[in-house]
């Protein structure tokens, strides 16, 4: 057998410090925009970020961490965070983005599972961190993210460091290492929605690929041109890799630190000039309603991702038609680090008239090179990409985890007999331009009489109501139909809306053994710490809801 041809070509391992060193090297020039903690604008650019990430490196070494060590944050989008996020992985410990938006106990919880060393914190949650403190046994070092002028007079954390003053104290002259490209980078954990969270540990490789795949044309779109200002959080699966994108591409990033109001967001908007944005549809209700009632348009701003749940068609439609923006509707989640498709056009599908165009940019879109994905029966056998036939959807990939940290049994499934597939919990459609559909929750699909009814599709109807806020639908027991939907809504202020008005209001949009059986007013409806309708509350809320003729 003959001996196969191997390439000529240099290696080099793909790791996190190689995109800010070549951010520093060739966009040394292009500004990060802050929007402090402190309530200030801090400038400054890329090069200085490179160096000032050496110089935390330095100051991580001098506190003893060593490679493989889980390095904690409780931090908003700042730069101070992002250097920690460079600083950390570039000198191989393992950076772990913690929500500070999840209960103190799930909190605990998850940095003693990770086993964290150091506790990166903005002053924001010193409170919560006070509280924290004596249930943390592994935490050596407790740093405040702010400088010598605005640490506290008094606190209970023993030995509290200050970031400014560790930075001060280094000179930046340290190499990053070279080393394996799988060793582990970040640590992001699950919402825990259904029972703790569970770690997913990305490694130098999956982020560094995630990133160039992320920054391309069918993807995010990004270019050096373009003026970024990323609302996911960056303690939201790593702001969906934008961090690690903005130093690939070199584009003028802008952190928008705590303010994440609708005027305080539209006022860095166009202060900075922002072309672009991402984030999850309850910070776009915000924004949108502050423009709206202050009569408002933006200058500059032209597209942003929408994902971590369903857009609603009417959300998209009003930034499309009122305010320019184009929709990039984003389907992903945390065990995919977290990017899966991005709904974007071919050129066949750009020429189609503009109702058909939009109905293919309402679904969550196509893969992104790096990932594949089925659906399957309950039988595990792929089902037919045609737009109709709901399966569960299984996903592989170079950036989709193959375990879960501290559980060694794998959760992986087979398609057709073949193993090494992610089970996502999703249901969903795929048609033959291989454009997803979510329809559903795998929990949270409603089964009646035999047949499917998407929660999803329901709720996109009600979101297009003038006078509603927010919609969420969730199955109730029924004796004859086994579920059958109920409507939750939050109307707008000061408008008046019945039950007949709402469900009448799907006549003629869907079918009629669809239509909910009853509607539900109520003055919010729960969420997660990432932005996504709590379900699980909801059904237990009303878990006694009697639906009519019952």
């Amino acid at each position: 057998m003959a001996t196969p041809l191997m390439g000529q070509m240099m290696t080099s391992p793909l790791t996190i410090s190689s995109l800010i060193t070549h951010a520093a090297r060739h966009a040394g020039a292009t500004e990060i925009v802050t929007k402090r903690v402190e309530g200030d604008l801090h400038r400054y650019t890329w090069r200085d970020a490179e160096q000032r990430s050496r110089q935390m490196a330095q100051a991580l070494l001098k506190l003893g961490c060593q490679p493989g060590e889980r390095i904690a944050t409780l931090a908003w989008n700042t730069h101070r965070h992002l250097e920690t996020y460079y600083a950390v992985a570039g000198s191989q410990m393992v950076i772990h983005t913690i929500n500070p938006r999840l209960f103190p106990e799930q909190i605990a919880w998850i940095a003693n599972d990770a086993q964290d060393s150091v506790l990166f914190f903005d002053a924001t949650f010193l409170p919560l961190v006070e509280k924290l403190a004596p249930s943390l046994p592994s935490v050596r070092h407790f740093v405040l993210m702010t400088d010598r002028a605005h640490m506290p007079a008094e606190t209970s954390l023993k030995g509290l460091l200050c970031f400014e003053e560790l930075m001060a104290a280094e000179d930046g002259r340290y190499a990053w290492p070279e080393f394996d490209e799988n060793s582990a980078a970040c640590l992001c954990y699950t919402s825990g929605t259904t029972g703790n969270p569970k770690g997913a540990v990305y490694s130098h490789r999956s982020s560094v690929l995630h990133s160039m795949a992320a920054a391309l044309p069918d993807a995010m779109g990004c270019s050096a041109r373009d003026v970024v200002l990323p609302v996911v959080p960056m303690f939201h699966v790593n702001a969906w890799g934008i961090p690690y994108t903005a130093a690939l591409v070199g584009f003028k990033l802008v952190m928008p630190g705590p303010h994440l109001d609708g005027k305080s967001l539209y006022e860095l908007f166009e202060g900075e000039k922002v072309t672009f944005s991402a984030g999850v549809p309850t910070v776009w209700l915000g924004l949108l309603n502050y423009v709206k009632a202050n009569g408002l348009k933006f200058s500059t701003f032209k597209r942003t991702v929408i994902g971590g749940s369903a857009c609603p068609p009417a959300m998209m439609k009003a930034l499309k038609e009122d305010y320019g923006i184009e929709v990039i509707h984003a389907w992903g989640m945390t065990e995919m680090s977290p990017l899966g498709t991005l709904s974007k056009l071919n050129a066949r599908q750009a020429a189609l008239p503009a109702d058909e165009q939009q109905h293919l940019l309402e679904k969550q879109g196509k893969v992104i090179w790096g990932v594949d994905m089925a659906i399957v029966g309950d039988d595990g056998r792929e089902l037919p990409w045609d737009g109709q036939s709901a399966g569960n959807l299984l996903v592989r990939g170079h950036w989709v985890i193959d375990r879960y940290y501290n559980h060694p049994e794998s959760p992986l499934a087979s398609v057709d007999g073949k193993p090494g597939w992610f089970p996502t919990g999703d249901v969903g459609t795929i048609d033959q331009d291989g454009f997803l559909q979510i329809t559903d929750r795998s929990k949270d699909v409603i089964k009646s009489g035999g047949e499917w009814i998407s929660s999803i599709e329901l709720e996109n109807i009600a979101m297009a109501h003038p006078d509603v806020f927010e919609a969420a639908v969730i199955a109730l027991p029924h004796p004859k139909w086994d579920e059958r939907p109920l409507l939750v809504v939050v109307k707008k202020p000061g408008v008046e809306l019945t039950r007949e008005q709402m469900l009448g209001f799907f006549e003629g949009r869907i079918a009629r053994w669809q239509i909910p059986d009853d509607v539900a007013f109520v003055a919010e409806i729960p969420h997660t710490a990432t932005g996504k309708m709590q379900k699980l509350k909801l059904r237990e809320q009303f878990k006694d809801h009697k639906l009519p003729g019952i």
